[in-house]
């Protein structure tokens, strides 16, 4: 499946369903064909998503740090984080708030 969202203030975004599913858990969704994030709900689509990046790059430094601690060798990083595959929605997501827009995917 492919996640396409779609605002009049930003142009189309296109995501793989592993990544459009992660980013929307992200943002406090449950992953579906079909959805709308209206303007009103974006600030806090946002902070649930930054708040995820967040503790994602924490529980990666745990690790790091817990592997050091034991003589390991720290688990390898992905070569694409949440962060990275999150940011073309938060973009999409600051745009379509700034313009009082809503994002809807699947329709």
């Amino acid at each position: 499946m492919i996640y396409k969202f779609k605002s009049k203030a930003a142009g189309d975004l296109v995501m793989t369903e592993p990544v459009g599913a992660q980013v929307l858990k992200a943002a406090g969704r449950e992953p579906s064909a079909q959805g709308i994030f209206e303007a009103a709900q974006l600030r806090v689509a946002i902070g649930a998503i930054e708040a995820a990046i967040q503790a994602d790059e924490a529980a990666r430094a745990q690790a790091e740090a817990e592997a050091r601690a034991a003589g390991h060798t720290p688990p390898p990083r992905p070569a694409v984080g949440l962060r990275q595959r999150a940011w073309p929605l938060v973009e999409m997501m600051k745009r379509a708030q700034a313009a009082d827009q809503s994002i809807v995917w699947g329709v």
